[in-house]
């Protein structure tokens, strides 16, 4: 019982971050609403967890539930690696312009009507 109170505790946070974050994202906080609500039923109802494991061809719920943590984990990492790598792309992008409208604004009107240099 102990643990079903803190899981869902847990769960409950989780639904009130998504209601705070629908405005910001509203297919993540749609999508994090679902899972708590899901994680909700099946701490609440784990026998239904583990029919729903025997109907996929899974021995119990809980691993089910660990099967499914561990796909969506790994999702949500490929997802922060893609976002990381166009975010790092982003900044090489504006490093470089910065850099160029620098060397450019640093000559002297001189300068830059001289040939050869």
């Amino acid at each position: 019982m102990i643990a079903q109170l803190l899981l869902s505790a847990l769960l409950i946070g989780m639904l009130a971050y998504a209601v705070i974050a629908a405005r910001r994202a509203r297919l993540v906080a749609g999508l994090i609403a679902l899972a708590a609500l899901t994680g909700l039923f099946f701490v609440w109802s784990p026998s239904s967890a583990n029919r729903l494991a025997n109907d996929v061809g899974i021995g119990r719920g809980a691993d089910l539930v660990l099967y499914v943590w561990v796909v969506l984990s790994m999702l949500v990492g490929l997802n922060l690696h893609l976002r990381l790598r166009s975010q790092t792309e982003l900044t090489t992008r504006l490093a470089r312009a910065l850099a160029l409208r620098d060397a450019r604004n640093s000559q002297s009107p001189a300068q830059l009507d001289e040939p050869g240099e």
